[in-house]
């Protein structure tokens, strides 16, 4: 039932709000506050679905009332009731967040109408919530031991914001699963997540990579090209194996995080980037930064959020969902039956060594549903696991 809280400081007024609407609808639950210190206080204890507020009210007035509230709870539609002489400040409250205006005495077409579309702005809003809360099959984060949990409880409350986050973790671990569940249930979804892995571009090319560069600043730069950076312009980019970066580039990166700003190489112009910074390392930065291979400003300015995912070989009891998921996962892309494993194999994959982590894990699920029998033994997994 839609929840709707008018406040308004002439209770006559209030009174032909409150009919008019709940009139309207009976399944509208209308409440009333006479002025804006009870409105803000009634806003923070609940969850209201529309406010309808006047301008000129004693205590506070309207528009500090939708510049609180907007903090308080950013989602609530508030609409403002406006007096003759209050219409310039009404357009104003436009431009802070009102979902509309009303005019005294309120015409009973437009107010309906503002209520019903407000109602249904909230109910979009909701919905877009629910919808980010769930992540793509394709980066589905499968386990329920306590590390695995806490790091899901720590994308919950990071993801949302945007805080730069540094994910640790060995090779294999799904580092990369974090970060996509970080951009998927971010404000900054619809927005590109560009991924960059440090490791694999040559370093005299990094910085060309991830800033662009203008034609003829070096050999082979035969026009000018944008970098990932600017390609991840209102997203995210994802800096995987950051601690194989050059030093030149590091420094490059920690201006953009300064400034918000980035130069293409050969280019002494700026260019503005709105963009969220997830990085990832295998490595131990603390013992670069003592050796001198990475930047210790870069690490601070990185490290904001610290998320450590552990080795596989510490979460075993993630294993057998694993193993269900990629027996499942794999069937479907050979286009054959789901095989299943004994308890006995599973119990003998769990007791196993995982120096790979969960890649090595996969493949060793994938090789035996290919040459395993339709129920995977123990002795298929003697047979084919150490291969």
């Amino acid at each position: 039932m839609p929840q709707i809280l008018i406040i308004e400081d002439e209770s006559a007024i209030r009174r032909v709000l409150t009919k008019i609407i709940s009139e309207e609808n009976e399944t509208y639950q209308v409440e009333e506050a006479e002025d804006g210190l009870v409105g803000i206080e009634m806003i923070s204890k609940s969850d209201y679905d529309l406010v309808l507020c006047d301008i000129k009210m004693p205590k506070m007035d309207g528009v500090e009332v939708l510049e609180k509230a907007k903090k308080i709870k950013p989602e609530i539609p508030i609409v403002m009731i406006s007096g003759h002489g209050d219409l310039d400040t009404a357009v104003n409250t436009m431009r802070l967040g009102a979902f509309d205006y009303i005019s005294k005495p309120p015409d009973l077409n437009r107010l309906l109408n503002t209520v019903r579309n407000a109602l249904d702005r909230k109910e979009l809003i909701v919905q877009n919530k629910i919808l980010k809360k769930k992540v793509s099959k394709k980066y589905e984060m499968i386990g329920n031991s306590n590390a695995i949990s806490h790091i899901k409880d720590m994308i919950e409350k990071v993801a949302p914001t945007d805080a730069r986050v540094l994910i640790t973790g060995p090779n294999g671990t799904g580092k990369e699963l974090v970060a996509h569940w970080l951009h998927e249930k971010s404000d900054r979804t619809k927005a590109p997540m560009i991924e960059v892995n440090c490791a694999a571009i040559p370093s005299e090319l990094i910085e060309s990579e991830l800033f662009g560069h203008i034609k003829g600043s070096f050999t082979g730069a035969n026009k000018d090209r944008a970098g990932k950076f600017e390609a991840a312009n209102g997203g995210t980019i994802f800096l995987d194996e950051i601690g194989d970066m050059s030093l030149s580039a590091q420094a490059k990166v920690l201006r953009a995080l300064q400034e918000n700003k980035i130069s293409r190489v050969g280019s002494d112009k700026d260019i503005k980037v709105n963009v969220r910074v997830i990085a990832a390392t295998n490595k131990n930065l603390k013992k670069e930064i003592e050796d001198g291979k990475f930047r210790e400003d870069l690490y601070h300015r990185l490290a904001v959020i610290l998320i450590e995912v552990p080795p596989l070989n510490e979460r075993r009891d993630d294993i057998p969902l694993l193993i269900n998921f990629f027996a499942a996962q794999v069937a479907k892309e050979q286009g054959t039956a789901i095989k299943t494993f004994s308890d006995k194999a599973i119990k003998l994959l769990q007791e196993y060594s995982w120096t790979g982590n969960i890649r090595e894990l996969r493949n060793v699920v994938e090789r035996l549903i290919i040459l395993g029998e339709k129920v995977i033994s123990e002795n298929d997994v003697k047979l084919f696991a150490s291969k």
